[in-house]
């Protein structure tokens, strides 16, 4: 399990290692505030592409085959993005980049199901979702202690060998837990028939939906705060990264405080008090930008917003893939595909005309009030 909680971070670690290193990119290849963002959008839609790729793909051959080839190709393309001449080059290696970096998202999410049932699998979920909620915020941390010694292109060489070593651990400690008489026969048609039968579980498709809204907080928090803080408030790198590093150990604790106590609440009212809780901090933030609070306010809004988001991960990701009974694959590149998406699109069409601390309020509070408003209309109907 902490093998696959490592390999699952992958992803999020890419998303946001290069963060404090966004305005001095922007700065270096001559980009806009929205196309800079649009590198971390189009590594956060290549996630989503590719778990649509390779969930179905680890079904029909396997997980391990499927998981180390997308280790390969995610050093290969970290490569290219340390070397993009353009931003417009490095927005298409970023999305590259991305399809490569959800293999060791979709695969371990499969393995868990394929795997633990019942409250092991809670607690497999939860601790997943501590490791993915807290690598976009503690990243950006690794980011500016790189930038001490090297560039933006620097960042990206560190994420190829970031990337060796959960190749070594892949090698090692992931075995294949996907019967030969349980993978799904290849071709479209067959494909196509499990994606319907993942779409008509109607619970599967509301926790999505749930975790999506509720993920869009983070994804706005991640991509805008380097901008807000940097150019609103005068942050320079290092203050920058210690903010993430402070929001990285609230993340942890809540992660842990809902781990401690799965089993003994049921994982839906988890995530009703993860996500009400980060309704109240994004809502404060909203608050705060409307009547320019001084800037503790405005930061212990971002903690409380961002604090439960690793247990919402887990306990919403837990809720759908346990209402799914086969097909893990291709339920888990669903969900992490919708998942992605919103995080994708979102954030860069919400700050097209520039990321302020009011966008970032508006943003936020939109993903985790509609994730409550929603949660608590299927807990109603349940």
């Amino acid at each position: 399990m902490p093998a696959l909680g490592l390999l699952s971070s992958m992803g999020p670690l890419s998303i946001a290692v290069y963060v404090p290193a966004l305005p001095g990119l922007i700065g270096d290849l001559g980009a806009s505030d929205s196309a800079g963002q649009l590198t971390l959008g189009a590594f956060t839609f290549g996630i989503a592409a590719g778990q649509l790729l390779l969930g179905p793909l680890s079904d029909r051959f396997g997980r391990r085959s499927i998981l180390l080839l997308g280790i390969v190709l995610y050093i290969a393309m970290s490569i290219a993005c340390a070397l993009a001449p353009t931003v417009g080059v490095l927005i298409g290696a970023r999305f590259a980049h991305g399809i490569a970096g959800s293999a060791g998202i979709v695969v371990s999410r499969a393995v868990i199901r394929d795997t633990m049932f019942g409250d092991a699998a809670a607690r497999a979920f939860a601790l997943f979702g501590a490791v993915i909620g807290i690598a976009p915020v503690v990243a950006p941390l690794l980011g500016a202690l790189l930038l001490r010694w090297t560039d933006w292109r620097g960042v990206f060489a560190a994420m190829a060998v970031i990337g060796g070593g959960m190749l070594l651990v892949a090698l090692r400690a992931v075995p294949e837990t996907l019967a030969a008489e349980q993978r799904t026969p290849a071709g479209p048609r067959s494909q196509a028939a499990a994606i319907g039968r993942v779409l008509s579980n109607g619970a599967f498709v509301a926790y999505v939906l749930v975790l999506s809204l509720a993920s869009l907080g983070l994804f706005a928090y991640v991509s805008m705060s380097p901008i807000v803080l940097q150019h609103e408030h005068g942050f320079d790198e290092q203050m920058f990264a210690l903010v993430f590093a402070v929001n990285g150990a609230g993340v942890l604790v809540g992660s842990l405080l809902s781990r401690a106590f799965t089993g003994r609440l049921s994982a839906a009212r988890l995530a009703v008090i993860g996500i009400g809780t980060g309704a109240v901090g994004a809502v404060g933030l909203l608050v705060a930008a409307l009547v320019e609070a001084p800037l503790p306010f405005v930061l212990a809004a971002l903690f409380v917003a961002v604090l439960v988001h690793g247990a919402n991960i887990g306990n919403l990701t837990g809720l759908a893939m346990t209402a799914i009974r086969r097909d893990a694959g291709v339920a888990s590149a669903v969900l992490g595909a919708v998942q992605m998406s919103m995080g994708a699109f979102v954030p860069p069409l919400a700050s097209a005309g520039g990321a302020t601390a009011l966008v970032m309020g508006i943003t936020m509070s939109a993903g985790l009030v509609g994730a409550l408003v929603l949660l608590l209309v299927i807990r109603r109907r349940a």
